[in-house]
């Protein structure tokens, strides 16, 4: 599975004059409101079918008729799948397509011609100095995903930091256009992991609901179990990893010389904590 072409509707509202033009009054009408309510009931049901043929996600008739409004549908569940357990493996917190960037000496990565400085993601600067010649995960979920997200590691957790923000799309042209990530809706927190040391996990609400669910404030957790989930909206989670503290494994750095993303699913295996890098 390559990386999927972005959205012929993303394309027009981020490729056009016109297309950007129409998201600047849609966002001065406060039209996203309008957009959750629709979404939220009854009438939507009509759309999940439509959805779900135009993204290949199956669904029976049975399973069709039970949703009462595409929320509802967004918001399923699904059976569990297979989870990397062993100790010292870095798993992908949730499904969609990777990409790894180096954090450079002055707290920034580079992404899609955008500059994003880690003080301006996170709004903390001396937090933000900290991850200075690190590592970057980004995971780009798509409309087809499953927007549940889950913990790397055992460890525990410090509290959420809700920033409000815009909602742009995620896709790469609005990523080329805009320093999405930075002027989006996002959560963050700092995870205190038993293996990776300390991990900042960063979610980021999409066009146009970009909802946020984390399920705690704080406290203990473990490996695989559910941190939050994403509300009516394809979105983004962001890992920052301290120098020294875990690498890819080579097939995915190899991989991401050659393509921009790759695709990963909840609780698959993609790098090994510092320990363990020797054996992977």
């Amino acid at each position: 599975m390559g990386t999927p072409k972005s959205d012929g509707s993303v394309r027009f509202l981020y490729g056009t004059a016109l297309g950007r033009g129409l998201l600047q009054l849609i966002r001065g009408l406060h039209a996203d409101r309008l957009v959750v309510r629709y979404l939220c009931s009854r009438w939507s049901r009509p759309y999940i079918r439509r959805f779900a043929q135009k993204n290949d996600i199956p669904l029976t008739e049975e399973e069709l008729a039970a949703f009462r409004s595409y929320r509802e549908f967004f918001l399923r569940e699904r059976a569990p799948v297979p989870m990397d357990t062993v100790p010292g493996h870095l798993i992908s917190p949730c499904d969609g397509f990777l990409s790894a960037f180096p954090i450079h000496k002055d707290s920034s990565f580079a992404l899609k011609g955008s500059h994003y400085r880690l003080q301006d993601l996170l709004t903390d600067e001396a937090l933000a100095s900290r991850y200075a010649g690190g590592l970057c995960l980004i995971f780009r979920l798509c409309a087809s995903d499953y927007h549940h997200y889950c913990y790397i590691d055992d460890g525990r957790q410090g509290p959420n930091h809700f920033i409000e923000g815009q909602l742009h799309s995620v896709q790469p042209i609005a990523c080329e256009r805009y320093p999405v990530f930075t002027l989006n809706r996002r959560s963050w927190c700092l995870l205190d992991t038993e293996h990776f040391g300390p991990v900042v996990q960063t979610e980021i609400g999409a066009l146009i609901v970009g909802g946020i669910v984390n399920l705690r404030e704080g406290g203990s957790f473990r490996r695989g179990e559910e941190k939050g989930r994403f509300d009516l909206a394809g979105s983004t989670i962001v890992l920052l990893l301290e120098p020294g503290r875990a690498a890819l494994l080579p097939e995915l750095q190899g991989r991401l010389q050659t393509e921009p993303e790759v695709p990963v699913h909840q609780g698959m295996w993609i790098g090994v904590g510092l320990q363990g890098a020797a054996e992977a």
